[in-house]
């Protein structure tokens, strides 16, 4: 084989090599990029389901807080069964 033909197949191959290397990466790029996209949307939803808990849990502290305050300040107590009386309309 000549020199020149063997630097011929050389640059043939790095070329092939090359163009595989461009598509497997845009490949890659893609599935990263659909991987984020998801990722961002769970995120999203993550923070929505944290605003949602952190809301309820002010709202039973302030619960709590008040029914503390009732029991323990002014000596405030739920009624028992025997105690309430359910009227119909």
């Amino acid at each position: 084989m000549s020199p020149r033909l063997m630097t011929l197949l050389a640059l043939l191959v790095a070329v092939l090599c090359s163009a595989v290397s461009v598509v497997y990466s845009r490949h890659s790029h893609r599935q990263t990029y659909i991987d984020l996209t998801r990722l961002q949307k769970q995120r999203d939803e993550f923070n929505v389901e944290f605003r949602r808990l952190q809301t309820e849990q002010a709202t039973v502290s302030e619960t709590n807080r008040i029914v503390g305050i009732a029991t323990d300040k002014i000596g405030m107590h739920f009624p028992l069964d025997n105690e309430t009386t359910v009227v119909q309309p």
